[in-house]
């Protein structure tokens, strides 16, 4: 479920940096760029955590 919520993130933060963007709203475009960098790092976050689980399981 994480995985779905933080790929919505990136693509919502995507969605505003290009609507700012287009309409020269530099503040909506920064959100975008905020959001779909955090999205990005919520991300990376699952997949060391996934890998882990993997080397723990290994180990096991």
């Amino acid at each position: 479920m994480g995985d779905i919520q933080n790929k919505a993130d990136e693509l919502k933060g995507q969605a505003k940096e290009k609507i700012g963007n287009a309409t020269g709203n530099e503040e909506l475009e920064g959100e975008g760029i905020i959001e779909k960098s955090e999205a990005n790092l919520k991300q990376a976050g699952e997949k060391v955590k996934d890998a882990a689980g993997k080397v723990k399981d290994a180990f096991s």
